[in-house]
């Protein structure tokens, strides 16, 4: 399967540049596998569509503002960093910009606060290791020097940083939001509740393996970047006890599906645990935990189409993705959701 096999058209203008300001009032384009069928709703509809005894899987991950620009102060050079992953202490795995520039040993001044180390290559392509140097509360002072991290097809200013953020956000560690939990409002997710639908929490922060782009020209060649997971032993068990029962498992975007499904074994259990994961789904993979899948529209050739295709078969959901345009969705981080049941 060529890369090329999963683009689309998509005009420029229906790319969202900034959130709804009622996050439950996106719209929702609803597919049926079994039958086929595509229906327009909007987001608040979901409660339609979760049943009592369905088990909602979220990832609870909170964007830290991982984008720092620094200044050489020899030369008043420049630098942009991207931060990816902790690997100890401070010393982290980024992407620099321009990254020809990026040598180990030069030193970026971010602000008065902070000061930026490269230390050497890192273990992925183009990345590199710096050390973070500060005085005082690393949460603070990252919350002080650093920007929200929007996707660059993002041009507009972000003025709230809170809605790049889900509204259940609880550990810091991502590079960029799971967006599809975006849509969720507390007052809807206690509607889902109140028709018994169970909710549970899995982790992942959310690196380059997610959004970093497809450069080969066959999609088996690609390899995905690891991220760190985690999955409770009582997050298991709920979903484990869900499925027993016949409920549903509902993964809130494609990092919850990517968490569960490595931790779930050919038998369709879910296990704890906590690691890195690279897996990477594409057409012909066997899903072993997801029943169902809230998400958005994601860009043309990405790892994140060929998730969903996958779900479905590649030609249905190009057939989604044109009614989706056609009727004006909008799309990408800020844009509109789709549910695969």
């Amino acid at each position: 399967m060529k890369t090329s096999d999963f683009y689309y058209e998509l005009p420029h203008e229906l790319i969202a540049q900034t959130p709804i300001e009622n996050r439950s009032a996106s719209r929702l384009l609803v597919y049926n596998r079994e039958k086929k069928t595509i229906e327009d709703k909007r987001f608040s509809d979901i409660l339609e569509h979760l049943n009592a005894g369905d088990i909602l899987v979220r990832n609870t991950t909170k964007v830290i503002p991982a984008r720092l620009f620094g200044t050489r102060q020899q030369t008043q050079g420049s630098m942009e960093f991207l931060l990816l992953r902790r690997e100890a202490g401070d010393v982290w795995e980024c992407l620099c910009k321009p990254a020809k520039r990026a040598k180990a040993g030069l030193c970026y001044r971010v602000n008065e606060e902070l000061e930026i180390e490269i230390v050497g290559d890192a273990p992925i392509a183009g990345g590199k290791r710096v050390r973070l140097l500060y005085d005082g509360i690393f949460e603070e002072v990252l919350d002080r020097a650093g920007q929200v991290p929007l996707p660059p097809y993002i041009t507009e200013r972000l003025y709230d940083r809170d809605r790049y953020q889900t509204v259940y956000a609880r550990e810091r560690g991502s590079a960029a939001a799971p967006t599809a939990g975006l849509h969720f409002t507390k007052e809807l997710l206690d509607g889902l509740v109140d028709r018994g639908v169970e909710i549970a929490d899995v982790l992942l922060h959310v690196g380059l393996g997610t959004f970093r782009p497809v450069s080969v020209e066959n999609v088996e060649d690609h390899h995905m970047h690891s991220e760190y997971y985690e999955v409770t032993r009582a997050c298991a068990d709920r979903i484990n006890a869900a499925r027993r029962r016949g409920g549903r498992i509902v993964c809130v975007g494609t990092t919850t599906t990517r968490t569960l499904e490595s931790v779930t074994d050919e038998e369709g259990v879910v296990h704890a645990g906590s690691g890195y994961t690279d897996i990477f789904i594409n057409l012909g993979y066997r899903f072993k935990a997801t029943d169902a899948l809230i998400t958005n529209f994601h860009l043309p050739e990405s790892t994140l189409l060929m998730l969903v295709s996958a779900l479905c078969s590649r030609e249905e959901m190009l057939r989604v993705y044109a009614h989706a345009v056609e009727q004006r969705y909008r799309f990408f981080s800020f844009g509109d959701a789709m549910l695969i049941e």
